[in-house]
């Protein structure tokens, strides 16, 4: 399985970053999946990040946004495929609160290491499973023209 997108995508998530740091940056990928559960992005839906208690290293996208733009994804006959986010001075590794707060299963979760206000490194991770021995698995980013 793996995770398809055209590098001008790849390219504004990680200047999203950029833009954020030293603040964690928050997004939605609305794509297609394909049968083989491969996904392909389609566009990058830059989000604002609200929390307000430690921004710089947590996220949270409101519902409402979320809500907003899952009914415009349907609309055009696509699908959240995927979120992203950035860890500012941080390893592109997802975290234990990543993790405990990802529902999202079959969906891509994607994160940009941006170190001084650059974007290093971007991996994506696969989450799977039901809610209580749910997991990420390492993802193939595949960048397409």
């Amino acid at each position: 399985m793996a995770l398809r997108i055209q590098k001008g995508l790849l390219d504004q998530l990680r200047e999203h970053g950029e833009q954020t740091y030293p603040h964690e940056c928050c997004g939605v990928l609305v794509g297609d999946f394909d049968d083989a559960d491969n996904k392909t992005v389609r566009s990058v839906v830059a989000c604002g990040n609200t929390r307000t208690d430690s921004p710089q290293n947590r996220y949270h996208i409101s519902p409402a946004e979320l809500i907003r733009i899952q009914r415009e994804t349907a609309l055009v006959g696509q699908d959240i495929v995927g979120f992203y986010h950035s860890h500012p001075d941080w390893p592109a590794k997802w975290s234990s609160t990543d993790l405990d707060e990802a529902h999202w299963t079959g969906c891509s979760y994607v994160i940009t290491s941006v170190e001084n206000e650059k974007a290093v490194l971007t991996n994506s991770f696969l989450l799977q499973g039901e809610e209580q021995d749910k997991h990420f698995e390492d993802e193939l980013i595949e960048v397409v023209e």
